[in-house]
């Protein structure tokens, strides 16, 4: 009998087939499992391939935008309700007004700074995926670059100062995240020499 049973009925000699070696045959799917090979690699590239270092940090990219994005909305959001509170408050508004006024400064500024750290956490990762891709090595000298040169970048049209400004905050940004994060760094080596 076959999966679908009379809709679909196993041709006469299968079910000879069938007979003789029923117990390679899975009863759910109709087919032979042996078909499928037993061993297959566990991992999409090896570990010390070219590709293996590229998806790793692309894996990384889509949630460092998503959570700079939903941090830079919270922490905008918060300081439109406090901007919003103070500027109706000034201007005297009550009722539905102020109400209206607080929600405009909410949404606008919760907006903007999301925004704004979504596409510097854009710019970050692009530029990290493609420094790891052309140094075909995954370590921190990849974060400081793609850090520096982000920060050069998102200050590209206010002047030299600026752009060099830029990318000393990017460089202390990636210096602060590589000491909480990498544990194989000078802090984390005093911490376990401490102990």
């Amino acid at each position: 009998m076959s999966l679908f049973g009379d809709i679909l009925p196993i041709p006469k000699n299968e079910e000879k087939d069938q007979g003789k070696g029923g117990a390679s045959l899975s009863p759910y799917l109709n087919f032979d499992p042996h078909y499928i090979p037993k061993m297959q690699p566990e991992f999409l590239y090896p570990d010390d391939s070219h590709m293996a270092t590229t998806a790793r940090r692309s894996n990384v990219a889509l949630p460092i935008i998503g959570m700079s994005f939903m941090t830079g909305s919270g922490l905008g959001s918060m300081a439109g309700l406090y901007k919003g509170l103070r500027a109706t408050t000034l201007a005297g508004q009550t009722g539905k007004v102020r109400r209206t006024q607080v929600v405009n400064y909410v949404m606008k500024h919760g907006t903007t700074t999301g925004c704004t750290l979504g596409i510097i956490a854009s710019f970050y990762s692009c530029i990290a995926l493609g420094v790891t891709w052309i140094r075909d090595k995954e370590d921190t000298t990849n974060t400081f670059i793609a850090a520096a040169t982000t920060g050069m970048i998102y200050k590209s049209t206010a002047g030299l100062r600026s752009v060099g400004l830029g990318a000393a905050v990017g460089l202390t940004l990636a210096g602060v995240y590589t000491l909480v994060t990498d544990n194989d760094n000078i802090w984390s080596k005093a911490q376990y020499n401490r102990l």
